[in-house]
């Protein structure tokens, strides 16, 4: 299933953000791993950077800015289509075998960015269930 527009895209990864920044068992844990990530779309021709609060505003563990006008360094850059991306928040792409298969187009530390693959894996059903409820044409 396809992103309906780019904006449709930003809105949905804006929610799963939130959703990881503000829950009370992977906010935390993301935010101390302290790894500044940059993910481009390029499909959609977007990109989105995301780094740790220096402290919790809020309950956001997390910052992000659709813009490479940061004010702080990526230490992993992954590039997938929109699609893709979909497809893990929902659990159904595999991380290391989407870079294994070139579905997923890696630089920087990877292996840190790996090690946040299990913190976010709760996120999965909150995803599904807001797609479900909210943008039923992205479920798959």
């Amino acid at each position: 299933m396809a992103f309906e527009s780019s904006a449709e895209f930003r809105e949905v990864i804006d929610k799963v953000f939130t959703i990881m920044s503000t829950d009370p068992e992977m906010g935390p844990k993301l935010r101390e791993a302290r790894t500044p990530q940059r993910f481009e779309f390029p499909d959609l021709d977007l990109a989105v950077n995301i780094t740790y609060a220096d402290s919790v505003v809020n309950g956001q563990n997390l910052r992000w800015e659709w813009t490479d006008d940061v004010p702080w360094e990526c230490e992993v850059e992954m590039t997938m289509d929109s699609d893709i991306a979909n497809r893990y928040f929902q659990g159904k792409e595999n991380i290391a075998m989407a870079i294994a298969r070139r579905r997923i187009k890696t630089s920087g530390n990877v292996k840190k960015a790996l090690a946040l693959v299990p913190i976010t894996k709760p996120v999965f059903e909150q995803y599904r269930s807001m797609l479900e409820a909210e943008y039923p044409h992205l479920v798959e």
